[in-house]
């Protein structure tokens, strides 16, 4: 296929300019998918900065509703508060408000293969190479979901309520998470706002573990600066668990996976595997109070969900010890950077020993000291 290209003029707004750069590196790169997949990223982010509108124009005029004038203003605290005491570039940064025209700005589709934990990745010109593909519309998502279920693939789809653009744009607060309670809100800009902090473009293992554990260490704080009870004591808890539930189910996919088995017999082992980890999740949440949290994760795990949950979290405990070692949050921030300055071998490396130290010096946070999780998916529960 030739494709033309035409010397536009270019408009002089930077989210436009971008907008044209995208576009540009998509036909360079070549492929009438990647045309179609960035000229939808590039209309799609530009539909959501020309709807901004200031935060501080909304808090003074009068027609504003009072719950959102309320959250709009909470959003200020938060922002205040990252820029101040986790010294977070906080700039502009959800400084704009934007009333989306559906429930969620992005829907993000991950894929894994049949007998893999392995994440199909994507790469792109900015943010280097990525386990999701990301889209706008939703009826772009579930095409292409559908695409690689037919190819084979384990697809996990998912509703994107916030995405940081790394400092690219100033990223709007927007109406998919404005109404959150107050621990759930500043724990989200907190990991958003920690990616404009420390990115490393291609390993979204490193970045959405770093981010993970910006937030879950603030949020206590803040919540105390703001006099606010919290509950993540039993939250973390639940989610220790969550954690450790899919850990050990990747575990025993992991041994499944590696032998030479017939595909039915492996494909039927997989599925008991599955079977197991959704029944003991009922049987560890019936008590919570909320047991829907996971619920429909859980619901739906595959592969894809099981390498997402390991993108998001395996190195959690890597970060909260480079924390606890660093002594203050420049310190982290600069200690993390050294490490994603590493080669990726010897960053592995350094993350699986920061990991190990942490969990022995934490042992009281592991999950079955509440939830038998091993011996549940063992069979024993």
């Amino acid at each position: 296929m030739y494709i033309s290209i035409a010397t536009p003029k270019l408009p002089k707004h930077p989210g436009a300019l971008l907008a044209w750069a995208l576009i540009v590196a998509a036909v360079l790169l070549g492929g009438c998918e990647t045309v179609a997949y960035y000229s939808q990223a590039a209309a799609g982010q530009w539909r959501i900065l020309s709807a901004r509108q200031s935060i501080e124009a909304l808090l003074e005029e009068p027609g504003t509703d009072a719950h959102l004038l309320a959250q709009l203003r909470l959003i200020q605290d938060i922002r205040a508060y990252a820029a101040r005491e986790l010294r977070l570039p906080v700039g502009e940064a959800y400084g704009t408000y934007v009333a989306l025209d559906s429930e969620y700005p992005i829907w993000n589709v991950f894929a894994a293969p049949e007998f893999s934990l392995v994440p199909k990745r994507w790469c792109y010109p900015i943010a280097g190479c990525a386990s999701y593909r990301g889209y706008f519309r939703q009826s772009a998502a579930v095409a292409k979901a559908a695409q690689l279920r037919a190819q084979g693939y384990d697809v996990y789809l998912g509703a994107v309520p916030a995405y940081s653009t790394l400092g690219w744009f100033d990223d709007p607060a927007l109406s998919s998470f404005v109404n959150w309670s107050p621990e759930r809100l500043a724990g989200l800009l907190f990991h958003e706002l920690a990616h404009r902090r420390v990115y490393i473009p291609g390993d979204t293992q490193f970045n959405e573990s770093f981010a993970t554990a910006v937030s879950e260490i603030a949020v206590p704080d803040w919540l105390k600066s703001q006099g606010l009870t919290s509950s993540a004591v039993e939250l973390r808890t639940e989610t220790m668990a969550v954690r450790q539930l899919m850990l050990t189910a990747r575990r025993q996919l992991e041994s499944i996976y590696r032998t030479s088995e017939p595909v039915d017999l492996k494909r039927d082992q997989k599925a008991q595997v599955l079977r197991r980890l959704r029944r003991c999740y009922r049987t560890i949440s019936a008590d919570w109070p909320n047991p829907e949290r996971y619920r429909v994760y859980i619901e739906k795990t595959n592969n894809a969900t099981l390498a997402l949950a390991a993108e998001y979290e395996s190195q959690v405990p890597a970060f909260r010890q480079l924390y606890l070692e660093s002594g203050s949050w420049e310190a982290f921030y600069t200690a993390a950077q050294r490490l994603g300055a590493l080669d990726t071998v010897e960053r592995a490396q350094r993350l699986r020993q920061l990991g190990a130290i942490y969990r022995r010096s934490h042992s009281g946070e592991r999950a079955e000291a509440a939830y038998p999780v091993d011996a549940c998916m063992a069979g024993k529960g």
